[in-house]
């Protein structure tokens, strides 16, 4: 069975939620700039925030959980690029319209629907991300499509949103974590697709197509933390599963894999309960003090627990014998998505499982006590976990609560992504409850000029650019699609527009020339693009040889203040003339004129290196070789 046939049978559909900064100068409701800063900052204050209604009265559950965590959220800011709005001591300002002309942009590359009017709304979250316990929302455009190999992927909304404030640290002793307020309100562009996407393979080329569409705007920011991917998975009989904020774009369709994995385990692991003869019915909220049992155990953990005034708690689960240990992912059980709840929940470090003892320093005597104590017979795991008594009461009752959801399959959850492709439990799934009407800003009508403005100003996608790279600038396809793809795209475009130089060369120097030089450890951050230009205008005014550019460059990285002159000067790269070439050249065959009659034409090949380490890039290998073609021959025939 191949892939898509598999996936076709496991019923998978995946739905992307891509979110990509955009590059304003202002930022979606004050006019800070968008700039991330790295320096001290000025200084900080203090929030803790509350989950609030909707219209309908009603609280959303993720906004619930968040609140139960009990944190306190520490704001640090910069007194010359944020300001009151991000403080939430100032109304928002009117929506940046550079923002809208970029969304528009897209709107228009996937064939999307503009609203008539941009309404933001409010999104409740509290989990420290803003400081007013919402994050603001706008649709601009539905509908659409994009095309990804020869499948057609529906696109469902453009929305334009402000990103949330950086996660700095987590102070676990005053329960408070630490967040800084220049990332928050820059403007965020989210695409969301339709779940059109059918294989993992297919989830990371969708991913990589909209990443080109936006990157095509020329109006999006780079670098890492700029775009993230919010990943919705399921499969037939499981349940749809947010992964938030995944970055690493080249391991999305591991991700999607080992999502679609760990759902069809959990079934598994339903489809044995249920030969079990287990229900819901049989796990009930019922938690036992075993603190006696455990009173001189030799597990540390335990031990640190009981001495420090805290309890051994334990709870039964019928039927999952052998089961808690079972592996849903790479080196993550049902024993861990059951930690996990306790750990968010209860606020503990973790639980032990009957299907993992004895061990730890947890005996069998001590095992078989807690089976007793508990009433759990051999087809019953038990779960156990030491803390204070109001946190072990709170783990065992989400570890129950989750026991129940393994009886009824998967349950809905947003997940977080972990390094390796694997996820963790994050919190429960948002619901209708979190979204309510922005009243603070005015609406924007989209006018009719206003479109007809965007839409003569499209820009060239960076698809069309790579084939045009190769049509009309020469450039092979490699090297057309890595340039096309790159940072120094501009500056490949500026270079071009001001001066008649090999595009080859400008395209070699950029991508491969620079890149071999950082890999070397020499700083070409130091090197300007001002100078860069200066460097290939010398080239085209036959002042330097190409050959001579990772040397000239060397020295400028090394010199960020000298002059092309200067370079030229103290390298000794300067371009000769060719009458000077010539009598090198000369030189060099009739040094070695036994070498020539014996090879005959061929030892121009052999000579070349000879030449053009003696020349040292000061002149083209282009003419090295004509000028050595030439004497070989004038030799041969005399």
């Amino acid at each position: 069975m191949d892939e898509a046939d598999r996936y076709k049978k496991l019923g998978l559909m995946v739905g992307l939620e891509l979110h990509q900064q955009l590059n304003t100068s202002r930022k979606l409701y004050c006019h800070c700039p968008t700039v991330i800063r790295d320096e001290d900052p000025h200084g900080g204050f203090v929030r803790r925030l509350r989950p609030t209604q909707s219209e309908m009265g009603a609280v959303d559950p993720a906004a619930l959980f968040e609140f139960q965590q009990h944190k306190r959220f520490y704001y640090e800011y910069y007194n010359d690029t944020t300001c009151l709005v991000e403080a939430d001591e100032e109304p928002p300002h009117n929506l940046c319209e550079d923002a809208i002309d970029i969304s528009l942009t897209m709107t228009n590359f996937l064939d999307s629907v503009p609203v008539d009017e941009i309404h933001p709304m409010r999104k409740i979250v509290i989990d420290g991300s803003n400081t007013t316990g919402f994050q603001r929302t706008c649709i601009v455009a539905t509908g659409g499509k994009v095309l990804v190999g020869e499948k057609v992927i529906g696109i469902q909304t453009i929305c334009l949103e402000e990103d949330a404030a950086r996660k700095m640290d987590e102070d676990d002793k005053k329960n408070m974590r630490i967040y800084r307020l220049d990332r928050l309100g820059i403007p965020l562009i989210e695409i969301a697709t339709a779940p059109d996407i059918r294989t993992p393979e297919e989830a990371q080329e969708t991913a990589l197509v909209l990443g080109r569409l936006l990157r095509s705007t020329g109006k999006v920011k780079r670098g890492l933390g700029t775009i993230r991917q919010d990943v919705n998975v399921s499969i037939s009989g499981g349940a749809i599963i947010e992964i938030k904020g995944f970055q690493q774009l080249d391991m999305l369709a591991e991700l999607v894999e080992l999502e679609a994995q760990r759902q069809e385990k959990l079934l598994e692991i339903q489809s044995i309960l249920v030969e079990r003869g287990i229900t819901i019915d049989f796990i009930t909220d019922k938690a036992y003090d075993v603190s006696e049992i455990f009173a001189k155990t030799e597990a540390n953990v335990l031990k640190r627990a009981l001495k420090s005034g805290g309890v051994v708690f334990a709870a039964k689960l019928p039927g999952f014998a052998g089961l808690v240990g079972r592996e849903v992912q790479p080196d993550r059980r049902l024993g861990t998505e059951l930690s996990d709840y306790a750990k968010f929940w209860g606020r503990v470090g973790g639980i032990f499982h009957t299907d993992e003892l004895p061990r730890y320093g947890i005996t069998d005597i001590e095992v078989t006590n807690l089976r007793k104590h508990v009433g759990a017979s051999d087809q019953d795991a038990v779960v156990i976990v030491a803390a204070l008594k109001e946190e072990c009461e709170d783990a065992l009752h989400a570890v129950l609560e989750r026991a129940r959801e393994a009886v009824k399959g998967v349950p809905a959850e947003t997940r977080t992504p972990l390094p390796d492709g694997t996820t963790k439990y994050a919190r429960p799934r948002p619901g209708a409850e979190r979204m309510y009407p922005e009243t603070d800003v005015r609406p924007v009508k989209i006018t009719d000029s206003w479109l007809k403005r965007i839409k003569k100003a499209m820009p060239e996608t960076l698809a069309e650019k790579e084939r045009r790279f190769v049509k009309e600038l020469g450039l092979s396809a490699d090297l057309a699609g890595q340039m096309a793809n790159s940072l120094n795209l501009d500056l490949f475009e500026y270079v071009l527009s001001q001066m008649e130089v090999s595009p080859t060369l400008v395209a070699v120097t950029l991508e491969n020339t620079l890149v071999s030089m950082q890999r070397d450890g020499i700083p070409i951050e130091n090197i300007k693009d001002a100078q860069l230009l200066e460097v290939f205008e010398t080239v085209t005014k036959s002042e330097m040889s190409s050959e001579a550019l990772p040397e000239i460059l060397t020295f400028l990285a090394n010199n960020p203040s000298a002059a092309i002159q200067e370079a030229l000067s103290k390298t000794g790269l300067g371009k000769i003339e060719t009458e000077d070439i010539e009598k090198i050249i000369r030189s060099i065959v009739e040094d070695r004129l036994d070498f020539v009659r014996e090879r005959g034409e061929a030892a121009v090949g052999g000579l070349m290196g000879v030449a053009m380490n003696e020349l040292r890039g000061k002149a083209d290998g282009k003419l090295v070789k004509e000028l050595l073609t030439s004497e070989v021959k004038r030799v041969l025939d005399q």
